[in-house]
């Protein structure tokens, strides 16, 4: 018996997982039927621009390939229509980061909302809208011209 809400959970928690490794290819690949939405005017963008920007904007430490952060997801409200094979989830997120420059601290906070789509039996990700970044903290071991970043508001975790 299939438990789709605990199947759409795996999904959230599969993005924090790859991203964390540095699996940055596999991240993206969990969107590759999506609709990102991305930056302060909410620019759409594929897999392939996510992973794009991704690889041009956050920063890997002590050339372990990993980036050293640990995104947390949580609070999960998850609404499902097997009628018309949608579903819909609305999450926070905090990502913590510790490096040798940087004490463990927690650098951005915010809000997925995402929406998912039943296909062949399986459930994936059909949109995800990164634009709720509500707390940013020291992000500067984190992305590089991450003041740039800052100044424009643009969404990345």
């Amino acid at each position: 018996m299939r438990n789709d809400e605990q199947e759409i959970s795996n999904l959230l928690f599969a993005y924090t997982h790859r991203f964390d490794e540095g699996d940055f290819e596999g991240a993206a690949n969990l969107f590759q039927h999506a609709q990102i939405i991305v930056g302060a005017l909410g620019e759409a963008v594929d897999y392939l621009g996510l992973l794009e920007n991704w690889r041009r904007m956050v920063m890997l430490c002590d050339g372990s390939g990993i980036p050293r952060t640990m995104h947390t997801c949580t609070n999960a409200i998850i609404n499902t229509n097997l009628d018309d094979g949608t579903a819909s989830a609305r999450s926070y997120y905090v990502v913590y980061q510790q490096t040798d420059k940087l004490p463990l601290q927690a650098i951005v906070a915010g809000r997925y909302d995402d929406t998912f789509e039943l296909v062949a039996g399986r459930w994936r990700f059909s949109l995800r809208d990164y634009r709720m970044m509500e707390m940013i903290g020291n992000i500067s071991e984190h992305l590089h011209h991450s003041e740039l970043i800052l100044a424009q508001q643009l969404s990345y975790s």
